[in-house]
């Protein structure tokens, strides 16, 4: 025993080991995490802002236009350039809803994160298959 340490105190220490890489690595993770989060908050905010500007200068551009296309057709066909004007901003708007649903329904929050765990399980089981291969 060049070492000078017991069977037992040898597994003692390669525990504490362990036990301080799996507490390092859960730690690199959180940090993704946190680091992922403020990106993401960031990225929503800018995007909240622009969205509304953009709404509510469309709704203005959009206001406008069916203000000149029922003056427009006032004389003649009024109740038409009306209906029809409705009808187009009504299938606009819900096509828009549809593409914001779909949107919506994408997964992006953690996806690095969840990417980067996914790896490391994939490392640990691996690692393990090998050491009960090789006894």
């Amino acid at each position: 025993m060049a070492s000078g340490q017991g069977p037992a105190q040898r597994v003692f220490t390669a525990g504490k080991r362990l036990l301080g890489s799996l507490l390092a690595t859960g730690e690199t993770r959180l940090r993704l995490a946190v680091l992922e989060l403020e990106e993401e908050r960031a990225r929503l905010v800018g995007l909240l802002l622009l969205a509304g500007l953009a709404l509510i200068l469309l709704l203005l551009g959009i206001g406008v236009l069916t203000t000149l296309v029922i003056v427009a057709f006032w004389d003649s066909y009024r109740l038409t350039a009306i209906g029809v004007s409705a009808g187009v901003l009504l299938g606009v708007g819900l096509l828009l809803c549809l593409r914001v649903m779909q949107l919506a329904r994408r997964r992006t929050l953690l996806a690095s994160t969840l990417r980067h765990l996914a790896t490391d399980r994939e490392l640990v089981e691996r690692d393990r298959r090998e050491s009960d291969d090789g006894r």
